[in-house]
């Protein structure tokens, strides 16, 4: 098993670490987050509305950090680090897939007794959103897409990395020969990069820290080798909640006309609101947190998820 970081070494500085907790629930140890809406700088009383946040493949809770001080003027939030992710324990395979890993974190929200009015999902973290919603794990009235990865990797990619993820996920010494890789702070910022994003030097150091842990890399590469999105579009013409995909248009990762296609295949695509976020790349909501946020919250008031201010 590959070594994983440890809560005590490797979080004693994590983003947020106050309001750190575990939680064992369908097979998984989760690291959970959980924040109460600050009440001084709301402008509204009663009951907040629940957010979840769901990050993407590789990177860990700690990417929407920069986001909850905007987001909790309005929300209660939830993050979580999934499965085989930072802190969240490595899974057996088969909940590792994309049905498996939305499983698990139904039993995670029954847990915790919660019920998210809002779902947000950050590149693959959208796709688990969505399944999640298809399943009858979470029934949230608004499901946010940032820079959505519902769609299966194109052309030579498409055919090849799969059953190479597989391997790597096989082999006992590929994640501790991918992090000792990631020793090389140039090829840190050459993934960063490869991204279209630009982060500081604090943002970087985070992912430096995941990269090089050989137990994050697994989890990585147990997600990559299990995930197939191919039944999420058969049924995406089920999706209940209203979606609204945010599409940044110097995304490298995932093309931004994806965004177009993926509403292109809802029974009604005028009722997909898409917006694109000039500017920015994959990792949008690190890059210009506040406006991510006031995307996220201008959502919710639509969906009447919030009451118009």
């Amino acid at each position: 098993m590959p070594e994983r970081l440890d809560w005590t070494r490797d979080g004693r500085d994590w983003p947020h670490r106050e309001a750190s907790h575990f939680v064992q629930a369908g097979g998984v140890r989760w690291h959970v987050q959980r924040f109460e809406r600050d009440a001084a700088a709301s402008q509204t009383t009663g009951p907040a509305p629940l957010v979840l946040l769901l990050h993407g493949t590789g990177a860990s809770g700690h990417s929407w950090s920069r986001m909850l001080p905007w987001l909790r003027r309005h929300f209660d939030v939830i993050s979580v680090d999934l499965p085989g992710h930072a802190f969240s324990s490595l899974p057996a395979p088969r909940q590792s897939s994309l049905p498996g890993m939305a499983q698990a974190a139904g039993a995670l929200l029954q847990s915790l007794d919660v019920k998210p009015d809002v779902v947000i999902g950050h590149s693959a973290g959208a796709a688990l959103g969505a399944r999640m919603c298809l399943d009858g794990h979470v029934a949230p009235r608004l499901l946010i897409s940032l820079n959505g990865a519902f769609l299966p990797l194109g052309g030579l990619a498409g055919v090849v990395f799969p059953p190479v993820a597989k391997v790597m996920a096989a082999l006992p010494f590929a994640p501790r020969f991918f992090a000792g890789q990631a020793g090389d702070p140039r090829s840190v910022d050459r993934l960063i990069d490869s991204t279209g994003s630009s982060l500081d030097t604090e943002g970087r150091a985070f992912y430096a820290r995941l990269v090089r842990n050989p137990g994050h890399v697994a989890g990585a590469l147990a997600m990559m080798a299990n995930w197939d999105v191919n039944p999420l579009l058969r049924d995406l013409p089920r999706l209940a909640p209203k979606l609204v995909l945010l599409v940044a248009d110097k995304d490298l990762t995932v093309p931004p006309a994806q965004g177009e296609r993926v509403r292109s295949m809802c029974p009604d695509p005028s009722a997909v609101d898409l917006h694109r976020v000039s500017g920015l790349g994959h990792l949008a909501h690190e890059e210009d947190p506040a406006r991510v946020a006031a995307l996220c919250v201008d959502a919710a008031r639509t969906a009447g998820v919030l009451s118009p201010n």
